[in-house]
């Protein structure tokens, strides 16, 4: 993660509320100093789709075109600056009752992410596949990660990385997998006339310290899926995205936290019609993808914001480019007629980290440099 503040944003949804949260993880590849032939992702920004959420889970329609339609504006916005999806995050947090501790519940003895959740992982994973000039479908594997933020044994918060196997992959694409009622079994699926169902096999040591290898049917222990991926913060971080006044995320209107054109208002003005301003305000990917769901600014207009966002050298003299612009024009008289009164007071909420409705304070590991 490229600050702990993307995080720290995205904790303040729970805090606030109790509940849990998704988002989508955006940033770019570079190489691991530390692996050899090693790649790593660097996430700049968290986007938070449209959601049901409860205490207990999250309801996302990934399959619907309203979903895709939403993903798809990010994706524009994201490209503009030189970046991609890399995966997903969602938090899973319960608070034990004592100030500042969460509930315990992913480890050796429970599980590390449900058979739903992992379902969901190989889903995205084949959705997002790599790139491979080597395979003769030009695909193989996925570098698409999956992030839970959960509690650690020490009752703090943390955050843990995963992706799937490429077994994970074939399974989900061939339909063979589906979750079970008890989270860290995964069922596989009964042949019928019209789908074939191979033995599928897995190995473990038993009692005796022999390795023994079982049917995995009717259901077999998730972990079998798993691939475990480290994480961590930069002990000196430079993100991309650094506005000193952080514009409101998308999808938190419950909150009263809405993004309206009054706010978008006041966050431009504060740049008080300096180029240099301009581009320290223009450098928060939620208030780009609500500029870029306007339709106001054409292609041109983005891909100069976004390097704008990317250049930092160049963004004075870029940001003068954009004012110029037709688009920004336009943009300027229609703000012109917005009204004050739109404004959101609750936006800087969003910001905020370590409160909670009771009052108590939330330490968060993740907040750590490594």
């Amino acid at each position: 993660f490229a600050s702990s503040t993307i995080i720290d944003r995205l904790l303040s949804f729970w805090r606030s509320t109790r509940c849990q949260r998704f988002g989508f993880l955006y940033g770019r590849y570079d190489r691991s100093p530390d692996v050899p032939l090693g790649i790593k992702a660097i996430v700049e920004a968290i986007y938070e789709p449209k959601q049901g959420w409860e205490e207990d889970g999250i309801k996302i329609d990934v399959d619907s075109d309203d979903f895709d339609n939403e993903i798809k504006r990010a994706d524009i916005v994201a490209h503009a600056c030189g970046l991609k999806v890399v995966g997903m995050i969602f938090t899973d947090l319960e608070s034990t009752g004592e100030s500042g501790r969460v509930v315990y519940s992913r480890h050796g003895n429970s599980y590390f992410l449900t058979s739903l959740e992992c379902r969901l992982a190989a889903y995205m994973e084949l959705k997002y596949p790599n790139a491979c000039r080597w395979a003769r479908g030009g695909q193989f594997g996925s570098k698409f990660v999956t992030c839970c933020i959960s509690g650690n044994e020490d009752g703090d918060i943390d955050v843990t990385a995963w992706q799937l196997s490429n077994s994970a992959m074939a399974l989900q694409a061939a339909n063979l997998i589906v979750p079970s009622s008890v989270p860290s079994k995964m069922c596989v699926l009964e042949p019928t006339k019209t789908r074939y169902v191979p033995d599928v096999f897995y190995k473990y040591t038993n009692e005796y310290n022999l390795p023994v290898t079982a049917n995995a049917k009717p259901a077999f222990p998730v972990e079998y899926l798993l691939v475990n991926l480290t994480h961590g913060f930069p002990k000196d971080p430079n993100p991309m995205f650094h506005s000193d006044n952080p514009f409101c995320i998308e999808n938190r209107d419950h909150l009263h936290q809405a993004q309206t054109l009054g706010l978008l208002k006041r966050h431009i003005n504060s740049a008080q019609g300096a180029p240099a301003m301009l581009a320290v305000v223009l450098s928060d990917f939620h208030f780009l993808v609500y500029l870029a769901s306007l339709d106001i600014l054409g292609p041109d207009d983005i891909k100069l914001i976004g390097r704008i966002v990317s250049n930092p050298a160049e963004s004075a003299q870029l940001a003068e480019e954009l004012m110029a612009s037709s688009g920004w024009q336009t943009l300027s008289l229609m703000l012109q007629e917005a009204s004050d009164s739109d404004l959101n007071h609750s936006s800087g909420a969003a910001a905020t980290t370590g409160q909670t409705t009771d009052g108590g304070h939330v330490p968060s590991s993740v907040g750590n440099s490594t």
